[in-house]
């Protein structure tokens, strides 16, 4: 009877094994976002430690088992940097504002440069730490009125073809930001949403520089109006931060490159316990602090696994 009394251990491991797992279940499971951190006056950044991070899924609290600076061996980063094909040839002023930054980015970011037209990336340098490389692969935008129809569905093409990666992934995006594919301006794009929770559910983070395209839409108030809106909301709800002044071509991009490369260098990678819903799916969170004169800037939504 040797044979059954291993079958009735067998099961009371595998029952034991079970239990284990659902009550870990039922703690959460784990996932994983990039959080930046920002102070809303002066520049001397505060400690941040575990316990000052609070994250809430609805009216949950939920349970936070890391908080990990991106720095040091943590500090890899993959940034791709998009061009509008559309915008005014006025960019050219920018250029060298832009290669600048890419050249003072540190060595463990890798960089990417695509211009967006058709709704796609047209890759002019695939992601590389030789960021001299990078900066020389820079050129001017085409220039062409409309040739971009939706800067949205291009950042959807390069997602698709961008793979998983351990690093970080961020997006600077140099555009107009007007959605050609989608006449009812002022309502919800469906175009946005869904660049939006592609990009949550990748992990990454969308930036953007407001930048007047070429053609009738270029002087539409309207449409500039609420094309900087769309923009806005991707980069907001994605954890990242979208740079205009008024509708004109800014004097120079340094100040938003400056800010946009402060804030890499103050991104934590935050886990936490989420609580799974019955399918797969994006769930709304919310990432704040106590700890005055501080501002987590995070996604709205992450995703999370189906529960078990």
């Amino acid at each position: 009877m040797k044979w059954l009394s291993r079958v009735v251990l067998l099961a009371f491991v595998a029952s034991a094994l079970a239990v284990a797992a659902a009550q870990n279940q039922s703690e959460g499971v784990p996932v994983h976002m990039v959080v930046t951190v920002e102070t809303r006056h002066g520049s001397a950044m505060p400690d941040i430690s575990q316990q000052d991070v609070m994250v809430n899924q609805g009216k949950n609290r939920l349970k936070t088992t890391e908080w990990l600076p991106l720095k040091g061996d943590r500090a890899g980063a993959q940034v791709w940097i998009l061009i509008d094909d559309g915008l005014n040839t006025s960019l050219g002023s920018q250029l060298d504002d832009i290669r600048q930054f890419i050249n003072g980015l540190p060595t463990t970011t890798a960089v990417g440069v695509g211009y967006m037209r058709d709704g796609t990336v047209e890759i002019a340098q695939d992601l590389t730490n030789d960021h001299a490389k990078a900066a020389k692969s820079l050129r001017l935008p085409l220039g062409n009125p409309g040739i971009n129809s939706s800067p949205y569905i291009a950042l959807q093409d390069l997602m698709k073809r961008w793979p998983e990666a351990q690093e970080r992934r961020e997006v600077l995006m140099v555009t107009d930001g007007i959605d050609r594919l989608w006449e009812e301006d002022g309502i919800e794009d469906p175009y946005v949403d869904e660049t939006r929770d592609q990009a949550q559910k990748a992990g990454i983070l969308v930036f953007s520089i407001y930048s007047p395209g070429v053609g009738h839409y270029s002087h539409s108030y309207w449409r500039t109006n609420w094309a900087q809106s769309y923009l806005s909301q991707l980069s907001d709800e994605t954890g990242g931060e979208s740079y205009y002044i008024m509708y004109g071509t800014p004097v120079a991009y340094v100040p938003y490159l400056n800010d946009f490369s402060q804030k890499l260098g103050r991104q934590y990678l935050l886990t936490f316990l989420a609580r799974p819903g019955k399918k797969a799916g994006l769930q709304k969170v919310r990432v704040q602090t106590e700890v005055p004169n501080v501002d987590l800037v995070a996604a709205d939504a992450v995703w999370v696994p189906a529960g078990q």
